[in-house]
């Protein structure tokens, strides 16, 4: 018997009354979604994702207070994984929408069948993120620095720098994982371990994400401007920027 697979959870966010009740309407129609929420602010969406996390959220741009980018890169702050999807009627916000690696922008007014285009495309993703990957040679050998030293509130670890996986942020945090499934919270920014971790085996493949180029098995599609990165040893993912994906090209050339 095939396993059950379970609906994917979506958020909106639009000042409109009537937008916010033409879009629950086409989330219903679209297969595989359950909306398990609606808001009319940036700090009313913030809200309801801390509280429900859904995995996709679509968002409108201009809103009082918190506007949509604002609220975007908040959650995207707390997850990068999570889908962005921005619905505006102001074409001139794709290029901060671009920069958030946003699945996609819906200009409005648009066409029902758009949008149900797009959540059908987010559901083939998140579905099965290793449709089309492309995989990735082992970089060439190289002897970093045996260990890293972690400062956190309970003290310090010291990682071999080998072992560890990935680097993302996570819930506002910078996070480590490790072989053996190990996680460690620490102190420093993305920017002072990309500094700290060495060059011939991390690679900063997106602002939210380093990840160990060994431990890279393959990539694919996700979204029109972005990548997921698949990794050996561990079930966490990361993502790669179109630029990010160039230059790790034209490091295997």
């Amino acid at each position: 018997m095939a396993a059950e697979v379970r609906p994917i959870t979506i958020a909106l966010a639009d000042d409109d009354e009537g937008m916010r009740l033409m879009l629950s309407k086409l989330i219903l129609r679209a297969e595989g979604y359950t909306l398990v929420g609606q808001a009319k602010d940036g700090e009313e969406m913030l809200r309801l994702y801390d509280q429900a996390r859904p995995q996709v959220v679509v968002l409108d741009v201009e809103m009082p207070g918190m506007d949509g980018i604002q609220c975007a890169r908040a959650i995207q702050d707390r997850n990068p994984l999570a889908v962005l999807i921005f619905a505006t009627a102001h074409e001139q916000y794709m290029g901060d929408a671009f920069e958030l690696y946003a699945f996609d922008y819906l200009l409005k007014p648009f066409k029902v069948e758009r949008a149900l285009n797009t959540l059908r495309l987010v559901r083939e993703r998140l579905l099965a993120p290793s449709t089309d990957a492309r995989p990735i040679a082992p970089p060439p050998s190289a002897e970093p620095p045996s260990r890293l030293m972690l400062k956190h509130r309970e003290g310090i670890h010291f990682v071999d720098m080998r072992e560890i996986l990935l680097v993302q942020r996570e819930d506002r945090m910078t996070v480590v994982y490790a072989e053996g499934e190990k996680r460690f919270v620490t102190s420093l920014s993305m920017s002072d371990l990309e500094e700290k971790l060495p060059k011939s085996l991390f690679f900063r493949c997106h602002k939210s994400y380093i990840v160990n180029l060994n431990r890279i098995d393959s990539i694919a599609p996700y979204g029109r401007w972005t990548y997921i990165v698949k990794l050996r040893g561990t079930k966490q993912d990361a993502l790669i920027t179109h630029e990010r994906f160039e230059a790790l090209e034209t490091m295997y050339a």
